[in-house]
């Protein structure tokens, strides 16, 4: 008895709008900032000029794109590439296993 269970959405609250951490509003505002910037300086009649003055809100948006079981699509790279540079230990629990637990206990 006693126990507490702690909502689904507890921590959304932290969360500004339930979505973003502070870092991802960061990251937002400086590829739109950024994206301003090219669309004044470069002629957008072109349409090379345009997507490359867009790349960098695209960008953002897609790295704090909110995507399912992770926070968000930045934090899905890092654990990827943290999983696959960390070295890994693969232990065999196959049908063979208990043979071997047999024989070692002998």
């Amino acid at each position: 008895m006693g126990s507490f269970l702690i909502p689904a959405n507890s921590k959304k609250s932290a969360l500004i709008l339930g979505l973003f951490r502070t870092v991802d509003i960061v990251i937002l505002s400086i590829g739109v900032i950024i994206t301003f910037i090219l669309l004044l300086i470069l002629p957008i009649q072109e349409m090379t000029y345009t997507l490359i003055a867009l790349f960098p809100a695209c960008l953002c948006a897609f790295l704090v794109f909110p995507l399912a079981y992770y926070h968000n699509v930045r934090v899905f790279i890092g654990i990827f590439i943290k999983f696959i540079t960390s070295r890994q230990k693969y232990v065999w629990r196959g049908w063979c296993y208990q043979d071997e637990v047999n024989k070692f206990k002998k």
